[in-house]
């Protein structure tokens, strides 16, 4: 997915009034107002770099004569010590920015560097890392954006791009028939013919009953490895499998190994730890 400049924009503004507020004091305080400085943007660690342009246009909306030497760039695995930025300009305007700009570029290549341990995990088989709506209230696209960097794959982006009917709506559906997967279905085909359709199973009757249903993907749900080579079976290339829940690095090339189409993971977006990345004056 790509983000538009103006997406971006309204986000670097919100965040730096929420730092700004009335003005930065410590630097008005102590700061001519004329000097000049060159500022260094590094990563302290290895990963894979994320939220690149976000920080252009903190240091940016501060100095429109500010000048940035961009260095690395989205998507892109880099070593510790690697410079992303170099920016001339402003002294004022490169300190007050400069906690904006880092917040957005280490959260976000922190989704990007966890999206690719995992897609790392599965390399040579068929299955693809999905991402979740377990996101950060307000950044679900950046994050999104995030693990199409690491190399993921994103899901549905809300609840309006994709119906997936889950357990509680099939508990709600339960007295209907011949079934409420099929029920479910059928209603959802007639409601938004033109969304894909996907059905959580927590069972391997219940994925019977989705692939019969003519589901266009099936999700399995808590599922062990053993369950999801026979749940794979069973849909027999009717619909694409998805695998969910208790995966992690030491599961998700099992999980793959099973013949699932897809992994999802909450976990590259709501437990992605930020990435440690500086930025350092030059003398």
């Amino acid at each position: 997915m790509q983000l538009t400049a103006a997406e971006i924009i309204r986000a670097v503004r919100a965040a730096l009034a929420e730092d700004l507020g009335s003005g930065d004091a410590t630097t008005l305080a102590t700061v001519p107002p004329g000097a000049k400085s060159v500022a260094l943007m590094r990563a302290r660690e290895s990963m894979v770099v994320a939220g690149i342009q976000f920080a252009e246009t903190a240091f940016r909306q501060l100095s429109a004569k500010i000048k940035i030497q961009k260095l690395a760039r989205d998507g892109q695995k880099i070593s510790a010590g690697k410079t992303l930025l170099k920016i001339s300009g402003s002294s004022r305007a490169i300190l007050s920015a400069e906690r904006v700009a880092l917040n957005f570029v280490q959260r976000l290549s922190g989704v990007a560097t966890a999206t690719a341990l995992f897609t790392n995990e599965i390399k040579g088989l068929n299955a693809r890392i999905l991402d979740t709506r377990k996101t950060t209230p307000g950044w679900r696209r950046f994050e999104k954006y995030a693990v199409a960097c690491g190399g993921g794959k994103n899901h549905r982006l809300g609840l309006f791009d994709l119906i997936l009917i889950k357990d509680n709506h099939l508990v709600a559906l339960q007295n209907a028939k011949p079934n409420a997967i099929v029920a479910a279905v059928v209603r959802a085909r007639k409601k938004f013919p033109k969304l894909k359709v996907e059905v959580e199973a927590d069972t391997l009757a219940q994925v019977a009953q989705a692939a019969e249903a003519g589901a266009d993907t099936i999700l399995l749900d808590n599922m062990t490895t053993a369950q999801l080579r026979a749940a794979v079976k069973i849909i027999h290339g009717r619909a694409e499998a998805e695998a969910s829940g208790g995966v992690n690095l030491k599961t998700v090339r099992a999980i793959a190994a099973t013949g699932v189409d897809f992994i999802s993971v909450g976990a590259i977006t709501h437990s992605a730890r930020a990435v440690d990345i500086g930025l350092d004056f030059e003398n």
